[in-house]
């Protein structure tokens, strides 16, 4: 993969403020309000946004084939940014790059200039065709078939859960085939090739999703992708990196919007002669702690997303990053509206304060493009056999190249759970413990908080010295990262130690020696002793959440 710089700041910037205009106009709160509860999705909005109107989706084409060439770092800025108008919408202009992805990475030059040149050009909408009702997600599993006959294949089976499903264009559907799983592209109308109804769904109701069902569909062999069978899982995993970060992205811009609709509730709500802004049992529990873990995330978010643009995500060699974030972001976006309810009290429960809505919406990021659960074993498995590899050095090297960006920015508190991690992994190994899934998932868990408290503590590291990426978000200065990060790390180190001990002491026979040794060596004082200083930190980012003075 070529390094990619994508687009320049002012055009990105034009872009972001674009869609945002453009939807506001578009898709106005009452609006948003109305199609959310009779569960429509505006499809002639999501077409004015890949089409002449807008021309959102020429950020996700090549140049070569019509597009403006984006980068992933540009992706993710628009997706975040997306989401925060309706994530409904946004997953509906996500669908038609999900479903081009096997396209872009394994069709001939041919087929690319026709395929992505319609979208480029007409606006063409798109569809993912992979998951199906018994396999779900497990491509591996799938049961729907194309058979070669004269001049191409008959495809027989059926999809489920396809975003776009009632209302793409073009279909990309993974089918096994002699030679093994294969991606057509199959057009809208051809016969035998139908939708089911719109699923009535509990969040995301902007968007179109619906079940197809192929009955002896014939596709001509020029419509296999690549043109040749047996390909599929190998472009599936290809951009499995990329698109997951799109979907972290969701989760950050769901999270922040719930969030910053509760900060500015908060504002005005008056509690015992004062806003519930200025109550610590508020801010700390309900806001701080939920804007930390979005920036967590973020910065592995970012990270990553620099990673691909330079070129390192060749043949899904980011695809355990790209977990990694999307299990954080999105996460952390399903708590953080989940509190913002909480923040807004009984307006919470109510569709007029949208939040209710939000975390309606923002649910399925923790399920669509990979389960939490998938993402934690997908982490855990492949961190694990980083650790075998190295002898248990890959994470002891990690914990020393964090711990040299140095205390300011909670980079010494963070290589504790690196450290911390190191001795959980060797522990498992000699105890076999990874036998048991749960421990296994568990471990997946806290690889990714331990991952995303170094990435955190490079960010703000940066932004001390000024060398964040240009078109990386702002919202926070460097002081206000490097508290961010101290407050993570505080988290992240606490995590990996009294968890890591407790699923170990909870997989072996009471009274095992190795649980104390463990303990010794997860530096549990240590451990305590980094939170001091935790509650002044928190004072002080609540007071950069709520611009005002410490």
């Amino acid at each position: 993969m070529n390094p990619t710089t994508g687009l320049d700041l002012p055009t990105l910037t034009l872009m972001l403020d674009s869609l945002h205009d453009f939807v506001e106009s578009a898709l106005p709160l009452k609006r948003q309000l109305e199609l959310d509860h009779e569960d429509i999705c505006p499809e002639d909005l999501v077409r004015a946004m890949c089409g002449d109107e807008l021309g959102v989706q020429l950020v996700f084409i090549p140049e070569a084939y019509g597009g403006m060439g984006g980068s992933s770092f540009d992706s993710y800025r628009v997706c975040e940014n997306m989401a925060r108008i309706d994530i409904g919408v946004a997953t509906s202009v996500f669908a038609t790059f999900l479903g081009s992805d096997p396209v872009l990475v394994g069709a001939t030059e041919e087929q690319k200039l026709d395929w992505l040149g319609r979208i480029a050009e007409q606006g063409a909408i798109f569809a993912y065709g992979a998951t199906e009702p018994e396999a779900g997600s497990d491509l591996g599993a799938l049961t729907t078939t194309a058979t070669p006959v004269d001049g191409g294949y008959r495809i027989n089976g059926r999809k489920q859960w396809i975003s776009n499903g009632s209302i793409a264009d073009l279909y990309t559907i993974l089918a096994l085939t002699p030679g093994g799983p294969t991606w057509f592209v199959v057009e809208k109308g051809t016969p035998g090739f139908t939708s089911g109804r719109p699923e009535d769904k509990h969040g995301i109701r902007l968007s179109n999703t619906a079940a197809l069902f192929l009955d002896d569909v014939f596709v001509p062999a020029s419509q296999v992708v690549g043109l040749v069978e047996g390909r599929g899982l190998v472009q599936a995993q290809h951009v499995f990196g990329y698109t997951r970060l799109m979907v972290a992205a969701f989760g950050l811009g769901g999270g922040w919007e719930a969030l910053d609709r509760a900060i500015t509730y908060s504002t005005t709500r008056v509690q015992g002669g004062a806003p519930l802004s200025r109550k610590q049992g508020y801010t700390h529990k309900l806001i701080v702690p939920h804007a930390v873990r979005l920036e967590a995330a973020r910065a592995f978010v970012e990270e990553t997303a620099t990673r691909i643009d330079a070129g390192e995500g060749e043949n899904g060699a980011l695809n355990t990053e790209g977990a990694i974030a999307k299990y954080m972001a999105t996460e952390a976006g399903n708590a953080a509206a989940e509190a913002a309810i909480q923040a807004h009290g009984g307006y919470g429960y109510t569709r007029e304060y949208v939040v209710e809505k939000v975390k309606r919406d923002v649910r399925i990021t923790v399920i669509y493009e990979g389960t939490s659960e998938i993402l934690e074993m997908t982490v855990a498995r492949d961190r694990w056999q980083q650790h075998l590899k190295t002898q248990g050095g890959y994470y002891r090297a990690k914990a020393r190249e964090t711990a040299a960006l140095g205390a300011t920015v909670g980079a010494d508190t963070a290589a504790l759970a690196l450290d911390g991690l190191a001795a959980l992994l060797e522990t498992c190994r000699v105890g076999r413990l990874t036998r048991n899934q749960h421990v296994l998932l568990r471990l997946g868990e806290l690889i990714a908080y331990a991952e995303s408290a170094a990435a955190l503590a490079r960010r703000a590291h940066a932004a001390a010295n000024g060398t964040l990426p240009e078109k990386a978000d702002k919202r926070f200065d460097a002081a206000a990262l490097a508290t961010i990060s101290r407050i993570f790390a505080r988290e992240a180190a606490q995590k990996v130690a009294l968890d890591g001990v407790r699923w170990v002491a909870g997989a072996l026979p009471p009274g095992d020696p190795a649980v104390a040794g463990l303990a010794d060596a997860m530096r549990l004082d240590a451990v305590r002793a980094a939170q001091a200083g935790l509650l002044a930190d928190m004072d002080h980012l609540a007071d950069v959440l709520y611009a005002r003075n410490a």
